[in-house]
């Protein structure tokens, strides 16, 4: 390599440097907008420890008067129901992801296949659903009287099973990576359906997975409306919904506590504004320590499942 090659080669790095104080301004910008974006939570976190007698006097604020655990001691005098329903809602997270992941694999890879004979149909079937729904009143009789979904954990696990647009983000991600060169060099070599499928395409296809993963894990951990519809067994009841319970026997209690009379007084004072912080504190925590495991993938699984199909 002679010396004019490697003078247009530095040259061409120096074009595409950027200076270290440049660097240095783009990291506290980045710095900057990310600590803006955190801020919300820290204060969630704050207002969690602080005194019902202080917020009610100083309203919310950084720098509390008073701080006060009561609000984590109103929900731990109720650590054993909180266990049961922390449970269920792992219980019904962890199988419900697993096995709306495949479902959608399954299905947005039907979509995919230019071959599949069936195609169009079922992607206009997914569609059209995304646009009509059956409405509540017939989902409740169905899925309590026909299929016997009432008090137990296929309640909470079936009805969010199935969703469209995972399917179609899914897709969009194996349009945009999985070339069809691959898959015809794959059964050349002799390789069958379901192998080119789980050895061969979900192997380059983790990013779009581990995002309808997150996104499913999410909703899973979320619902409350759907445990309020068909659990009565406090042992089956999701967190989320024991939350909302909580929260709404604290205010009614603290909203009629001249009524209650002795009832009131020997629950003792309820915070209801820190409660309601400590419940948000308790709902997010799981998900922001699940989000790394996915983070490498998720960027990318976004960005190319993004692209219209």
């Amino acid at each position: 390599m002679d010396r004019n090659t490697l003078a247009i080669k530095k040259k061409n790095s120096r074009l595409g440097a950027v200076s270290i104080p440049a660097e240095i301004l783009f990291h506290l910008i980045i710095g900057g907008f990310g600590f803006i974006c955190f801020i919300p939570f820290i204060f969630t976190i704050i207002i969690s420890f602080t005194s019902e007698k202080s917020i009610a006097v100083n309203g919310f604020s950084f720098f509390p008067a008073e701080w006060s655990t009561h609000a984590y001691n109103y929900l731990f005098e109720r650590a054993k129901q909180v266990g049961y329903s922390t449970f269920s809602s792992l219980l019904s997270t962890l199988i419900g992801t697993i096995m709306s992941v495949l479902i959608c694999v399954l299905y947005s890879y039907t979509m995919f296949r230019k071959d599949y004979k069936f195609r169009r149909f079922i992607t206009f079937f997914s569609f059209f659903t995304m646009l009509f729904g059956g409405g509540l009143t017939a989902t409740y009789m169905v899925s309590k009287n026909l299929l016997g979904m009432y008090n137990n954990y296929w309640a909470l696990i079936i009805p969010l099973l199935v969703n469209p647009f995972n399917f179609i983000i899914m897709r969009t991600f194996f349009q945009t990576s999985v070339p069809d060169a691959l898959i015809e060099s794959a059964f050349i070599d002799g390789s069958g359906e379901y192998r080119t499928l789980f050895q061969i395409v979900l192997p380059i296809s983790l990013p779009g997975i581990a995002t309808i993963a997150l996104f499913n894990m999410i909703a899973y951990w979320n619902e409350w409306f759907i445990g309020m519809l068909y659990i009565d067994k406090s042992k089956l009841m999701p967190l989320q919904l024991l939350l909302v319970k909580m929260q709404q026997e604290a205010e009614f209690v603290s909203k009629n506590s001249g009524r209650l009379g002795s009832i009131a007084a020997h629950m003792g004072p309820i915070p209801t504004e820190s409660l309601r912080m400590a419940l948000v504190v308790i709902i997010v925590i799981p998900i922001a320590f699940a989000y790394p495991f996915f983070q490498r993938y998720i960027i990318s699984g976004l960005t190319i499942g993004a692209v219209k199909g």
